[in-house]
């Protein structure tokens, strides 16, 4: 990426906060990010403009002068490198990638600390980057952590233009999007880096000549990559839609009005109209809460990560903040996308003596991120527990709408069959779904879905035809939730009544 480029990207802030640090003799800045070429880039105006020098250093190269010969001899070693950076007598910039892995060992961490509190009293600075920044706690006063903002829709369309110019030397290379595909494309680019975008976009179009529609499901699979290294997030496949839900009409009336910020997130903004930071779905278990998470993201056309807290928590002190911090991370990388928290409640347990106040910090940090990210991260949550549903998520800010999923009406009920027994192959014309319907009064979505299961069973192992009679059976043997916890689903009920807005 060229200074020009640079300059057309947008990201003169940010070379103005980092000269500006450097002229007030921060001597550890910090860059968090993982685009190595973009962030050399950046550094290159940045040493331009102050007219200092820019040595890089590398674990598999060394320290050398940028565009200056070989680097210093033996300096692959960072002991030996930092000692370079102590001796040069000159102000320069030094930018250190990958050193986050060094920190544990005392005594590089000892000799950064040296460095730096040499490197404050003038006007240069050691800048290590990386997605997560690992400075020492001796170097903090003297330290900054500065964010560099990812490649945007024009940097990628600018690629794209760039490779099929490089490409019709060679192919008859052609882009076949429409105006909507095309933002389709470069929306879901979004979290990767130039030179990751250009492998892929470059190989979608030497294996037909042309760039289109089909090409997106590349830069998902590259996506799922993304989250299968990081193994703190799931990546879940496309499943149902709204189609398979029955009623709702509330929730997804709300949803269909925040569609059009998808399709078209430039044309949102300029009206004004930021990206949705997220629901909160309470109700009854078994009501469809977990099944309307996914739908959301089948329905918008964006992938669906899913947070296990189980995957998170860290017995090592520290540790656990650090994953919650890195899931978060990887989630604005692969915005757009929707994240699906299932049962909030037991991802944020109460605080105790006996964790030493780390499920509050954790809490602390997600309720930051979800009202500060700047990532598109649509949030779906769902919570059955209103009693250990920490009371910070009911405010104002942290979601757009708080939804309550009551049990479902007669009529409800019987789409409900309905759509149980289409996805099982067999014809509910040939079923009283009225019958149905009235004999299961109060009963959820997944205890009607079991029933049909049960009476499949009986059927099968009978050798019989599935009929209303089997169906009716199996509906007299279930002692629903709303029996077996009256007084619950009452209490949760009268609860949400002032708080919530009916999803039904």
């Amino acid at each position: 990426m060229t200074t020009q480029n640079l300059k057309k990207a947008g990201h003169l802030d940010v070379v103005r906060e980092i000269s500006l640090l450097i002229r007030s003799h921060y001597g550890l800045i910090w860059l968090k990010s993982d685009d190595r070429p973009r962030m050399e880039s950046l550094l290159r105006y940045v040493s331009e403009t102050l007219n200092l020098p820019l040595f890089v250093w590398k674990p598999s190269e060394g320290l050398r002068q940028i565009d200056l010969g070989q680097a210093i001899y033996g300096t692959k070693d960072i002991l030996v490198a930092l000692e370079q950076v102590r001796a040069y007598t000159q102000p320069a910039l030094y930018c250190f990638h990958g050193t986050g892995q060094f920190m544990e060992d005392r005594a590089i961490r000892a000799r950064f600390i040296d460095v730096i509190a040499g490197l404050s009293s003038t006007e240069a600075a050691l800048i290590c980057t990386g997605g997560e920044a690992s400075i020492p706690d001796a170097s903090r006063p003297c330290s900054a952590a500065v964010t560099i903002p990812g490649p945007g829709s024009d940097d990628f369309r600018a690629l794209i233009k760039a490779i099929c110019r490089d490409l019709r030397n060679r192919t008859d290379a052609r882009i076949d999007l429409t105006g909507r595909t095309m933002n389709v494309l470069l929306r879901n680019l979004q979290g990767l880096t130039l030179i990751e975008a250009e492998k892929i976009l470059t190989k979608a179009i030497v294996e037909d000549g042309k760039l289109d529609e089909r090409d997106i499901e590349l830069v998902l699979k590259e996506k799922r990559a993304i989250v299968e290294r990081t193994g703190l997030l799931e990546f879940i496949p496309a499943g149902h839609g709204f189609s398979d839900i029955a009623d709702l009409v509330n929730l997804k009336t709300w949803l269909a009005k925040r569609k059009g910020i998808i399709a078209d997130p430039e044309g949102a903004a300029k009206f004004g109209l930021p990206f949705p930071k997220g629901i909160l779905l309470l109700g009854v278990p078994g009501s469809g809460k977990s099944l309307c998470a996914k739908a959301v993201a089948m329905e918008w056309g964006l992938p669906l990560l899913r947070m296990d807290p189980a995957r998170l928590y860290n017995k090592y002190i520290g540790e656990s903040e650090k994953n919650y911090r890195r899931a978060m991370d990887t989630a604005e990388k692969l915005a757009p996308v929707v994240l699906w928290i299932d049962e909030i409640e037991k991802a944020f347990p109460p605080g105790d003596s006996e964790d030493s106040g780390v499920s509050q910090r954790v809490l602390g940090s997600f309720l930051t991120w979800m009202q500060e990210r700047k990532g598109d991260v649509f949030v779906t949550a769902t919570a059955n527990d209103i009693d250990r549903l920490p009371p910070e998520f009911l405010r104002k800010g942290r979601f757009d709408e708080i939804f309550f999923v009551d049990l479902p009406a007669r009529d409800v009920r019987s789409e409900i069959f309905r759509i149980h027994l289409e996805a099982r192959g067999h014809d509910p014309e040939r079923i009283d779904l009225d019958q149905l319907a009235e004999a299961t009064a109060s009963f959820t979505g997944a205890e009607i879905e079991q029933v049909v299961v049960s009476a499949l069973y009986t059927a099968f192992s009978g050798e019989a035809c599935l009929n209303t009679d089997l169906l009716v059976s199996e509906v007299h043997k279930t002692r629903p939730l709303s029996v077996t916890r009256a007084e619950y689903i009452q209490a949760l009920r009268e609860w949400a009544a002032e708080r919530t807005v009916p999803a039904q």
